[in-house]
């Protein structure tokens, strides 16, 4: 880790701590952002910026800001205690402190239950933050589930690919982008989801890091849905 790496770390969290505002109700001010608080939620920003790189862990807070904002935008009624956790953690199978045998979001909301787990939130709850964190890549199906998983996902769409950006005043964009810069974002997270592929490629092949071995790793080759269709070992 080089001492760039080291003060985007250091900056990272006090831009997570400074600015921060909490008062009796359990809410906290970030980045002009009314946002929830509690102690999981503080832990899980902690447990996030532990494992994350300083461009990762400003795209899972600004996933969160984002959120929050959409949400409230929209009028809509959600956990967001849940939305939070789950949105914070979305992408912590992309790094190196999460890994298993799957695609990476099942691992990392695997991992993500493992953190919650013992500390009170029900089943129910438990299983909201898996479902985000494992569908979140997947928008065609999460922004069909519980509001908790939509609202997460819309956030995190935002901060990816800006879908979504024009609901939102530019001011309140700027000020959470300015609060948690992109840090060459689009660059890092290309070179983690090929850093992926060229490791476990069988766990690529059905889900956006497909996209990112087609176009960037030389010799990749996926398996077609088709083929397993045609040569299923069945006589017809």
């Amino acid at each position: 880790m080089n001492d760039q790496t080291v003060s985007d770390r250091q900056e990272g969290m006090a831009s997570a701590k400074a600015s921060v505002n909490r008062n009796a109700t359990g809410t906290r001010l970030l980045a002009g952002v009314a946002l929830p608080d509690s102690p999981l939620i503080t832990a899980a920003i902690e447990y996030a910026h532990r494992l994350s790189e300083p461009y990762l862990f400003n795209h899972v807070m600004r996933s969160w800001l984002f959120a929050e904002a959409i949400g409230r935008t929209k009028g809509i009624d959600y956990d967001r205690e849940v939305v939070a956790i789950g949105t914070i953690l979305h992408d912590i199978g992309l790094t190196a402190g999460v890994s298993g045998p799957n695609r990476f979001e099942v691992n990392g909301a695997d991992a993500a239950v493992s953190f919650v787990t013992g500390r009170g939130l029900s089943d129910r709850r438990t299983q909201l933050i898996w479902d985000l964190v494992a569908l979140n890549s997947t928008p065609s199906l999460a922004l069909h589930k519980e509001p908790e998983v939509a609202v997460g996902t819309m956030g995190i769409g935002l901060d990816y690919g800006g879908f979504g950006l024009d609901a939102l005043q530019r001011a309140d964009v700027n000020r959470i982008l300015s609060a948690f810069p992109r840090s060459r974002m689009k660059d890092r997270f290309s070179e983690a989801c090929c850093r992926l592929v060229m490791a476990r490629p069988e766990t690529s092949y059905d889900n956006f890091l497909r996209d990112f071995g087609e176009r960037f790793v030389p010799g990749y080759k996926t398996v077609s849905t088709v083929d397993l269709l045609i040569n299923a070992p069945f006589d017809e």
